[in-house]
């Protein structure tokens, strides 16, 4: 394909918009919380914490937490006498202890603190 000067700004455009687009595309789960915009929950899930999420951001949450809760059920089903909500709150547990300092992590249903 020959790029000429009538194709070379279009292509240009787009290849810069592709450029500055891509790291709001690339926000995974530890870039989330290090930038303040999802937490621990109590419940052993994910939670948003910006009072307005981007689509990009509730989908990455909303893929998260069904893998975590089939997770959840696949030991509770392998664990005698154990119950998804006991395996949640273990995991929250967990998932809480281990968040670094700095980042939010759910005092109270919906209420959110950056743990110290």
């Amino acid at each position: 394909m020959r790029i000429t000067n009538r194709t070379r700004l279009p292509l240009l455009v787009f290849f810069l918009s592709l450029l500055f687009a891509a790291p709001a595309f690339a926000v995974d789960l530890d870039s989330a919380k290090a930038q303040g915009l999802v937490g621990e929950k109590l419940s052993g899930y994910v939670g948003i914490v910006t009072k307005a999420p981007s689509p990009e951001l509730k989908a990455m949450v909303d893929e998260i937490n069904l893998r975590r809760r089939a997770s959840y059920q696949e030991i509770a089903s392998k664990t005698a006498g154990a119950s998804l909500n006991a395996v949640e709150k273990l995991a929250a547990e967990k998932l809480i202890k281990k968040t670094p300092s700095g980042q939010y992590v759910e005092k109270a249903p919906g209420q959110w603190i950056k743990k110290p």
